[in-house]
């Protein structure tokens, strides 16, 4: 498995840093991820768009189309639209959701920024990113972007990652540790 989520990652990686080139030579870097940022919202909120870019059943043309349809119609023209028709028409469209992050990452870093992938069990206001923003300022020295994923299944808390650092703070992560070490005591 780890092969496999490598390999997504390195095709994920070169994508993104020729996409940030050319958004770079346009001077639309921060348009570009605003519009990458919009289709991974789209991909989140639909099982159907999710299944297209995942699934293999799919030929390269019906994926062509149909991406070229959903571009079109959520009004990404330009370097994303056609960005994204490019990475249908090669069969990557499994490698989407890499490249979004990975983009993230390259934009941050451009920006002279670190980009932290955080993890929560309902959506942060603006002023809980703020703060946590400012907390990772702290710990880091740098200014922070932060990409926030929502998922219940955490229960409560953060999971907080900032490059290859990881602070674990979910309540389904404490309560499995008590439940470890309750089996340790009986």
């Amino acid at each position: 498995m780890a092969k496999t989520s490598d390999h997504i990652s390195g095709v994920a990686e070169r994508y993104a840093s020729s996409l940030f080139d050319l958004a770079q030579e346009a001077g639309s870097v921060e348009n570009v991820q605003a519009d990458l940022d919009r289709f991974q919202a789209m991909i989140d909120d639909s099982a159907d768009l999710k299944r297209l870019i995942l699934s293999p059943v799919f030929s390269a043309e019906d994926q062509f189309k149909a991406i070229s349809a959903i571009a079109e119609k959520a009004g990404l023209t330009g370097l994303v639209g056609n960005f994204l028709k490019v990475v249908a028409r090669n069969r990557r469209l499994f490698a989407v959701p890499g490249i979004v992050r990975s983009y993230r990452e390259t934009a941050a870093r451009h920006r002279g920024e670190v980009s932290a992938e955080v993890t929560s069990a309902h959506a942060l206001s603006d002023q809980q990113q703020t703060e946590l923003k400012a907390a990772l300022k702290g710990v880091t020295g740098k200014e922070v972007a932060i990409n926030v994923t929502v998922d219940p299944s955490i229960l409560g808390g953060l999971i907080v990652k900032v490059g290859s650092r990881q602070i674990d703070t979910s309540l389904r992560t404490k309560l499995s540790s008590l439940k470890l070490a309750l089996k340790e005591v009986g």
